[in-house]
């Protein structure tokens, strides 16, 4: 198949450009904002500059295809708080926008790539596809609009669409705003490890292959209109990753520094992929001890790719969220 993969600049989609280019055609669309970087492609990727609510980039860039993997995000919660305009445009007016294209161009396949954000926090058990989306951010809140334009268009215009949800995603080229990779190069650099409230929100950690494995097989064999979980094989609560990471970089637990909670906080997060794995067969298969090994030992080999984050724009925003510099 010849794919258009939007969003796939950033860390999960050139992921799974990375997993899905063995075998198809891909074009990217990529908006390249602050965490788009196109060095994170695959040498020879046919990349195409644009935002997925532009009607005009959207329809040259499908135009061909025979299926369409959204991954364009604006990702950040902590942003979202701050600004929630371009959260609004990629997730609702981005997604009608590209829905509305593969439906005049006939595309015969589409993927919303989505969060378990969307369903908000649960004290104990696992959220199914079966649970109500009851978002808690601004972030969450316009991802969940999206998903629910895409059951829209599949009920009203009977589009072939489906829903991915992942857990948290980690990994290596994930922008250094989210916990781990943030957490890894302040740990390598001696820098104060800034943890929320009091650190033990738990988190259903997914390695980010494990999750590009998932979106493929429901781009192959999903059926349309239903979403599908996917979830990370371990719970864990932030402070413990925080101190995990701490150990693998050899660095010192004063250097962890508690400060004042996110806004609307979720306290847990927890998938159920027991539909994915029952219709499709999917497992994770890498385990957190594994994966975090493998993640931190990345981002020590990299310093080429994140080196220029930590000197640009990051490092403003680093300060207005937490309040000092980075050293």
């Amino acid at each position: 198949m010849k794919l258009l993969v939007t969003g796939a600049a950033g860390f999960i989609g050139s992921t799974y450009v990375r997993i899905a280019g063995d075998e198809h055609d891909v074009v990217v669309l990529d908006k390249l904002t602050y965490a788009g970087r196109p060095e994170n492609l695959p040498e020879g990727t046919q990349l195409i500059e644009g935002a997925i609510e532009d009607p005009a980039i959207v329809r040259e860039a499908m135009a061909g295809v025979d299926a369409v993997i959204n991954f364009a995000a604006e990702s950040h919660v902590d942003r979202s708080i701050d600004d929630q305009d371009a959260f609004a445009r990629t997730h609702v007016i981005g997604t009608g926008t590209l829905l509305d294209a593969a439906r005049e161009l006939g595309v015969e396949r589409y993927v919303q790539v989505s969060t378990d954000e969307v369903y908000g926090s649960i004290e104990s058990g696992s959220f199914t596809e079966t649970s109500p989306l009851d978002p808690s951010s601004p972030y969450s809140a316009t991802k969940a609009a999206g998903d629910l334009l895409v059951t829209a268009h599949v009920h009203t215009y009977g589009i072939n669409a489906s829903i991915v949800r992942g857990s948290n995603n980690y990994g290596p080229r994930q922008y250094p705003e989210k916990l781990i990779p943030l957490i890894t190069l302040n740990a390598l650099h001696g820098d104060p490890l800034p943890v929320y409230g009091d650190g033990r929100q738990v988190r259903n950690w997914l390695y980010v292959e494990d999750f590009c494995r998932g979106i493929h097989a429901v781009l192959q064999s999903g059926r349309p209109g239903e979403a599908y979980n996917v979830g990370g094989p371990d719970e864990c609560e932030n402070i413990e990753v925080v101190k995990r990471v701490i150990e693998l970089v050899g660095a010192d637990e004063s250097l962890i520094e508690y400060v004042t909670d996110r806004p609307g906080h979720d306290r847990r997060y927890s998938l159920s992929s027991e539909k994915l794995k029952r219709e499709l067969g999917w497992e994770a298969q890498v385990h957190f001890d594994e994966g975090i090994e493998k993640t931190v030992a990345w981002y020590r080999d990299n310093e080429d790719w994140w080196g220029p984050i930590r000197s640009g724009e990051y490092r403003e925003y680093y300060e207005r969220q937490y309040g000092k510099a980075l050293g």
